[in-house]
C-alpha cells in the first residue's frame, strides 16, 4: 500500500446510523434535479456500514420481496438490499401475498421502464388494501426524479417508502420510520459524496458476481438521466475492491464483473495515480477464471488499459464499448465528447493489441434532428467496426435532461424503420461473428438451464457467446468444454466434452 492509499484508508471511519426521531418531517426529503446536477469539490467520505443494535431483529417473523428493473447496477443494489434485510432478520419470499415489505427497485433510463413500474404499483394496490400493514416501497433511479416522486405523491397513496440510490445504507432507519409513522417516508438525497463499505450482500448463485468499483457519472450526455439519479463519480479504494475479489475467488466464484456507470473513469477522483488499468493489472493476479467490466465510455478508454487487457489471462477478450451514433454531428449534440474518427482510432488500437477481441456496443436511433444521412453513418460505422452484438434503442426523452428540451422531431414511424434496418445489420454481423465456430471446442461457463428447454444447459464463452448443449445438471456453475455442432444467428449449439479441471490464470 503506498502513502496515498494509506492516507485515504485512514480517513475511513465507522458508519453511524441516524438515530430515530419523533420529527418525521426530517424523513421527507424529495429529489432536486437542479441540485443533482451540481458537482462539488467535497472530499469523498469512506464509511463502514453496520446495523444499529436497536434495529437488530426488526425483521424477525417478517418477509421481504424486491422486484428489480434495469441494469446490472440495479441488480447489484438489490443484492445489497437483500443483504441488509437478512441482517435485520427478514426472510426472502417470491410470493407477494406472504411479503411484509415489497420494494420496487426501479430504472429511469427509458420511458418504458418507468411505465412498467407504475403499472406494477397499480397491480399491488389491491394487495395493500387487503393488507394495510404491508410496506410498499419505491427505490432506485426513478426515486431520484422530481417528476416521478411528485406523481407518486399525487397518485399512488398506497406507497409507504421512497428512497434513492445514494442512501441504500439507510434502509434500516427508513424501515423503522415507516413502521413508526403513518405518513409516507420520502428520503432521497440529491447530492452525495460518500462510499459505504462493508455492505452485506445476498448474491444470486455462486458462479458469477457483480463488484461495484465506482458510483455515479460526470459525463452528462444530453439524453441521459443517470448523472442526475446516480450522482457524481466516486471510486472505491483499490484495496477494498481487491479484497472483495479475493474473497469471492476463495468462495469459488468463476467470473467477476466490475461495475460502474462509467467504469473506465475509475480512479480519476482518487488522490493517486491509479486507474482502471492499474486495478485490472492487480486483479489479473487473483485466482479467478474470468474478469469482465461494464460499462465503459470511449472518452476514458486509455492506452494503459488496452495494454493491460492485452495480457489476457483471466481478463476476457470481450469489450462493451457504447458508441450511440456513427455521426460526429449527432455525437456532438449528444455531448459524447468524441468524434466518429476518434472512436474508430480507439477501435483500431484495441484490435491491434487484442486481435481476437469481441466488440459490442449500444446505439440510439431517432435522436432529435437525426437525418437519414446521419443514420446511414451509424450503419456504415457498425459495418466498419464489425461489432459482434449491439443493444439498440429508439430515443425517448427523459424529463430533466437537455435533450428533453429539444424538439423530438423524428417521426415514430421513421424511428421504427431505422431500428428495424439497424437490427438487420446487427443480426447479419452477429451471424458472421459465429460462422467460424462450427467444429471448434469452446470453453463455456455454465449458467444453468436454457430458458427454452430445461433439458438443455446454457452458458457463455469468454467472448460472451451463448452456447446451448446437453449435459448433466451437476456441471452448472462450472467451466466446461463444448464442441460446437450448430451455428445460429445469435447463439451456438454444441455437444458436451467435459469439465475444465483447472484454469490457468
Amino acid at each position: 500500500m503506498n502513502e496515498e492509499q494509506r492516507k485515504l484508508n485512514d480517513q475511513a471511519k465507522p458508519f453511524k446510523p441516524l438515530q430515530p426521531t419523533k420529527d418525521y418531517s426530517a424523513y421527507f426529503q424529495a429529489p432536486s434535479l437542479k441540485d443533482a446536477k451540481k458537482r462539488g469539490k467535497e472530499e469523498v467520505e469512506y464509511e463502514k456500514f453496520n446495523i444499529n443494535p436497536q434495529f437488530e431483529g426488526m425483521g424477525n417473523g417478517r418477509k421481504f420481496l424486491i422486484r428489480t428493473f434495469g441494469c446490472q447496477m440495479n441488480v447489484h443494489d438489490t443484492e445489497v438490499m437483500a443483504g441488509i434485510f437478512e441482517s435485520l432478520g427478514y426472510e426472502a419470499t417470491e410470493d407477494v401475498n406472504e411479503a411484509n415489505v415489497i420494494l420496487l427497485n426501479t430504472c429511469a433510463i427509458r420511458e418504458n421502464a418507468e411505465n412498467r413500474v407504475f403499472g406494477e404499483l397499480g397491480h399491488l394496490k389491491p394487495l395493500k388494501t387487503k393488507n394495510p400493514d404491508l410496506l410498499l416501497g419505491v427505490c432506485g433511479c426513478m426515486s431520484q426524479e422530481e417528476a416521478v416522486v411528485n406523481k407518486i405523491l399525487k397518485t399512488y397513496d398506497q406507497v409507504d417508502i421512497i428512497f434513492g440510490t445514494h442512501n441504500i445504507h439507510k434502509l434500516p432507519d427508513i424501515l423503522h420510520e415507516a413502521y413508526m409513522s403513518k405518513e409516507m417516508v420520502v428520503d432521497v438525497w440529491s447530492k452525495e459524496g460518500d462510499v459505504i463499505e462493508n455492505m452485506p450482500k445476498v448474491r444470486n448463485g455462486g458462479t458469477k458476481a457483480w463488484v461495484n468499483i465506482m458510483y455515479g457519472c460526470d459525463k452528462f450526455c444530453t439524453y441521459c438521466i443517470v448523472p442526475y439519479t446516480r450522482g457524481k463519480e466516486r471510486s472505491r479504494l483499490p484495496q477494498d475492491i481487491i479484497q472483495e475479489v479475493r474473497e469471492l475467488a476463495a468462495q469459488g466464484y468463476q467470473e467477476i464483473t466490475l461495475l460502474g456507470q462509467n467504469v473506465n473513469a475509475y480512479g480519476k477522483d482518487l488522490d493517486m495515480d491509479y486507474g482502471l488499468g492499474h486495478l485490472m493489472d492487480e486483479l489479473r493476479k487473483i485466482d479467478v477464471p474470468r474478469i469482465r467490466f461494464t460499462t465503459s465510455h470511449p472518452r476514458d478508454f486509455d492506452d494503459y488499459l488496452i495494454e493491460v487487457l492485452a495480457k489476457k489471462g483471466n481478463l476476457v477478450e470481450h469489450i462493451h464499448l457504447p458508441v450511440q451514433s456513427g455521426s460526429s454531428s449527432m455525437l456532438k449534440i449528444m455531448a459524447r465528447k468524441y468524434t466518429r474518427e476518434r472512436y474508430l482510432e480507439l477501435v483500431a488500437k484495441i484490435k491491434k493489441a487484442i486481435p481476437d477481441v469481441a466488440l459490442t456496443t449500444d446505439i440510439i436511433v431517432g435522436f432529435p434532428n437525426e437525418t437519414e444521412e446521419q443514420f446511414e453513418e451509424t450503419l456504415s460505422l457498425y459495418r466498419e467496426v464489425g461489432f459482434e452484438m449491439a443493444f439498440t434503442y429508439i430515443y425517448s426523452p427523459r424529463e430533466g435532461t437537455p435533450a428533453a428540451k429539444m424538439q423530438d422531431n423524428v417521426p415514430m414511424d421513421v424511428k421504427k424503420d431505422r431500428l428495424q434496418r439497424l437490427n438487420a445489420v446487427v443480426s447479419e454481423y452477429s451471424a458472421k461473428s459465429l460462422e467460424g465456430y462450427e467444429g471448434k471446442i469452446v470453453e463455456v461457463l455454465v449458467d444453468g438451464e436454457s430458458k427454452r428447454n430445461k433439458d438443455v444447459l446454457a452458458g457463455y464463452t469468454r467472448r460472451n457467446k451463448l452456447v446451448n448443449f446437453r449435459a448433466p445438471k451437476e456441471v452448472i456453475g462450472k467451466l466446461v468444454k463444448v464442441r460446437v455442432t450448430d451455428v445460429k444467428t445469435y447463439s451456438l449449439n454444441g455437444e458436451f466434452i467435459g469439465v475444465v479441471e483447472k484454469v490457468e490464470v
